[in-house]
């Protein structure tokens, strides 16, 4: 596709969505270089892989991402970029271009592109009429609707109680350091779908804390 065709965007959250059936995940993607946002409703593996790549997490064994990259990279191929190319009944397709001519560009689900393009850090891009048709500028009620956490909130130990009136900051803190620990656990026990959700939640504690 023409580049002069195609808008760049940026992962701007991952937030449970519970207007999804299943309690989906509302992968929002944003322009770079304008205020419009598009939202793609992934399931709950592709989002633990992106999830997983944006914070860093290092699953014990590879994900099925993960070996797709090795083999590529076993071929001397690289990701030169992605994109959202279609809007076809209700259903996004996308683009896979690798840093070869010999090979057209490959068809894709847009989570597993964005999951690859983000472990060889290739850019994202969406056509400009799928932004068009799609995109919008979010009002702060909108917001809030799509990263609707309802239910997610973390069951602390019974004691817990005891701490009702200690400083509200040192209470956070010490909840972070919680779910920290039980995110280490989840990853190393391959309890991915958990580790997501506590990922989540760790950002959403980690982002009241600055207000």
């Amino acid at each position: 596709m023409d580049k002069k065709d195609l808008i760049k965007v940026e992962i701007s959250g991952i937030p449970v969505s519970s207007s999804v059936s299943g309690g989906g995940f509302a992968l929002l993607l944003k322009e770079v270089d304008g205020d419009r946002t598009m939202p793609i409703i992934i399931g709950h593996f592709e989002a633990q892989a992106i999830a997983f790549e944006i914070e860093g997490l290092k699953p014990p064994r590879p994900l099925t991402h993960e070996l797709f990259k090795t083999v590529l990279e076993a071929l001397n191929y690289s990701i030169e970029y992605v994109v959202i190319n279609e809007l076809r009944d209700s259903t996004f397709l996308a683009k896979i271009k690798l840093d070869t001519e010999e090979i057209d560009e490959i068809d894709s689900r847009p989570s597993d592109a964005i999951a690859l393009a983000l472990k060889f850090h290739a850019p994202i891009y969406i056509a400009k009429e799928v932004m068009d048709e799609i995109g919008f500028v979010p009002k702060l009620n909108e917001m809030e609707e799509i990263t609707d956490f309802e239910g997610m909130e973390f069951n602390e130990d019974e004691d817990s109680g005891e701490a009702e009136d200690a400083d509200e900051t040192t209470g956070k803190e010490e909840q972070l350091k919680k779910l920290h620990k039980a995110l280490d656990e989840a990853v190393n026990n391959e309890e991915f779908e958990k580790a997501a959700e506590l990922r989540d939640k760790i950002k959403n504690l980690e982002i009241s804390n600055l207000n």
